[in-house]
């Protein structure tokens, strides 16, 4: 016969183990550790700015956060929050009883519109510190935690890191890019429904997505107000004034995606290059001021599809780059149409023969070494210079012509001649002090340098001719012009580095011909930008490129059109357009104008400085004087042709 115990001593014994569990669960409490949060909880977003400091180019890194404090949260967005997922959380222990048996009810009684059976203190502890695993070891740990961080921590910052972490959908993790994703606003502009939808995205972001559940969302947003009127977070009047906000389509996550990419994948190398890690960019919180200019950079965008070509493009890359003169800022660039489908960056990493582009060094060169603008060259197609026999574009013979003449019309013959006279030596050092980088490919000590058979980056060459804009002044491009760590302090600040590379005369003449080149040369079609421009033409031997490379006193750009098969391999530009030959006056010249026009339409026009000298008439008569370089004579064979000539119109 089984004894039955006095219930006396089964009520002890249950009080007893109640008592021992509670002193069990206090130990561990008291002795387990806060551990390390989970690095997206950590995170903040890397965000990249355009030169003004305030407008967003982009953000780097896979998580999409940015922090903010709790003062800059509205009391209404907070109020929101806890009326759906915790609206005791300022005065429960981080675990409540109440609220499980409350959540188990009302999940039975309205499905999934129900509340959260976890506090907030235990939500946030679960994502910071713990697996998503569904277990009561796990359950376990979330109550210890979530008991000891209310012990050590301020309710306030509680709250505020897990508004700051929690995942609200599309990639977003907190309530700051939550806002920007779903509404394209700062979290302090949120109002009272806006908030209400954040609010309701807290309970499952992926599973009422406005893209998937759209109902579902706006009965849980319903649900939200209705417990904010509860708690007396808001009126009745107020509740029935409510209406569900309009929001933002869902856009592709890859923060590099469209042409902006390419500006953002440079700023991203270039921080690269400064030491910071790739991989931790994206939770490090900097605040990146870049030199892009949001004017310029979607310009050259517009520009492109506006004066682009729209047939026979198959294989077509277009680059273009804008630098300003005197400071080396990288204002805009086009790269290609998508970065994330096409990451290959045609401003900085395509590169093609430059073409007549190359003959402004050969000018300066000789303006150095004391050949005027007056000085006569021959003009004739097929003249033999040291046995190299140089065809003019589109076979066109002139007689003898003036050096002004010869860089308006893009004269081949005339401008090999005079890189023999003044040596290639004295060319390509040019070509280096203007800013041409001594690796490019293709670049050889010969008479066809000035022809230019080197294939630089658009970059190369804007950088090149900005060093012309600014009288002379070489500055190497930059991108990035303050980095701000995340509290604000300052980690690093560009100063410009600049050199004389060119005496200011010797520039301002090479810009008065060149001005001239717009003008009544080959690149009249830059001259419908309505203000003073200087530039030139370069088209190659097979039209295997075309260049349009111009400049203002105040910005200076290179357009660049290289077309590749199937393999990569380059061909023939003909037929892009509808053209049969693409020169550096056609397409690339109208994107060029197309663009200027844009960037430059809040900035007052400004001229040229005059060079000290007389611009000559074509019928002036004066010859070279420089010395041939002895060493010239046997740079070419006498059977070699030129591999690039010029996008000249013909002449008459």
């Amino acid at each position: 016969m089984i004894r039955r115990l006095p219930w006396r001593i089964i009520i002890t014994s249950l009080v007893g183990l109640g008592l021992l569990g509670v002193i069990v669960f206090t130990y561990f409490v008291i002795v387990t550790p806060i551990p390390k949060a989970a690095d997206f909880t950590r995170a903040d977003t890397t965000i990249v700015y355009y030169s003004d400091g305030t407008t967003e180019l982009g953000r780097i890194g896979s998580y999409n956060r940015t922090e903010v404090p709790l003062a800059r949260i509205p009391l209404t967005t907070q109020r929101a929050v806890l009326a759906a997922e915790d609206a005791s959380f300022y005065s429960n222990s981080g675990f409540s009883v109440t609220g499980i048996l409350r959540a188990v009810y009302e999940n039975l009684r309205t499905g999934f519109n129900g509340g959260g059976g976890s506090t907030i203190t235990q939500q946030y502890v679960k994502n910071a510190f713990l697996s998503q695993e569904r277990s009561i070891k796990r359950k376990v740990k979330e109550l210890v935690l979530a008991i000891k961080l209310t012990s050590v921590s301020n309710k306030n910052q509680i709250l505020e890191n897990y508004l700051n972490s929690s995942y609200l959908g599309r990639g977003a993790y907190g309530v700051e890019a939550a806002a920007r994703l779903y509404f394209a606003k700062d979290v302090s502009q949120l109002n009272v429904s806006e908030s209400a939808v954040i609010a309701a995205l807290f309970n499952a972001p992926e599973g009422l997505a406005p893209e998937v559940n759209l109902p579902g969302l706006k009965r849980r947003w319903n649900y939200v107000l209705d417990q904010m009127v509860a708690h007396n977070w808001l009126s009745p009047a107020d509740r029935q004034r409510q209406r569900f906000p309009l929001l933002q389509p869902r856009v592709n996550a890859n923060t590099l995606s469209g042409p902006n990419g390419y500006a953002l994948d440079m700023v991203t190398r270039a921080l690269v290059a400064q030491g910071y890690d790739e991989a931790s960019l994206g939770i490090s919180g900097l605040r990146v001021t870049s030199t892009f200019d949001a004017r310029a950079q979607v310009a050259a965008s517009q520009a492109v599809l506006a004066a682009g070509p729209r047939t026979g493009t198959a294989g077509l890359r277009i680059g273009l780059a804008a630098v300003k003169p005197g400071t080396g800022e990288v204002v805009a660039v086009y790269g290609g149409p998508d970065f994330a489908t096409q990451p290959f960056n045609n401003a900085t990493q395509a590169s093609a023969q430059a073409g007549s582009t190359f003959k402004p060094f050969a000018l300066a060169a000789a303006t150095e070494a004391g050949v005027p603008l007056t000085a006569k060259l021959p003009g004739r197609n097929g003249t033999v210079v040291a046995g190299y026999k140089v065809n003019n574009y589109g076979g066109e013979s002139f007689g003898p012509i003036s050096l002004l003449f010869a860089t308006e019309n893009s004269v081949n013959s005339a401008y090999v001649t005079l890189t023999y006279q003044i040596g290639v030596d004295a060319v390509m050092n040019a070509a280096s002090r203007a800013g041409i980088p001594d690796n490019t490919p293709g670049l050889q000590r010969n008479l066809t340098f000035v022809l230019g058979t080197a294939s630089p980056h658009p970059l190369d060459v804007a950088d090149a001719y900005a060093t012309f804009a600014a009288r002379g002044v070489h500055a190497a491009p930059y991108v990035i012009k303050r980095i701000l760590s995340a509290n604000g302090g300052v980690l690093y600040q560009a100063s410009v580095h600049t050199n004389q590379a060119f005496d200011p005369n010797v520039a301002d003449t090479v810009n008065a011909a060149l001005r001239k080149v717009v003008t009544n040369g080959t690149g009249f079609e830059a001259n419908k930008l309505g203000r003073p421009a200087a530039g030139k033409t370069g088209t190659t031997d097979n039209n295997l490129a075309a260049w349009f490379t111009g400049y203002t006193p105040d910005l200076a750009a290179s357009v660049m059109f290289v077309k590749q098969d199937a393999k990569g391999m380059p061909i023939s530009l003909r037929g892009t357009g509808g053209l049969s030959t693409v020169t550096g006056g056609s397409f690339p010249a109208r994107i060029w104008t197309a663009f200027m026009k844009a960037a430059l339409a809040k900035t007052p026009k400004t001229d040229f400085v005059p060079p000290q000298v007389i611009l000559p008439p074509d019928t002036v008569t004066a010859t070279v004087t420089a010395t041939p370089s002895a060493t010239d004579s046997t740079t070419m064979s006498p059977s070699a042709t030129p591999s690039s000539n010029d996008g000249a119109v013909p002449v008459g």
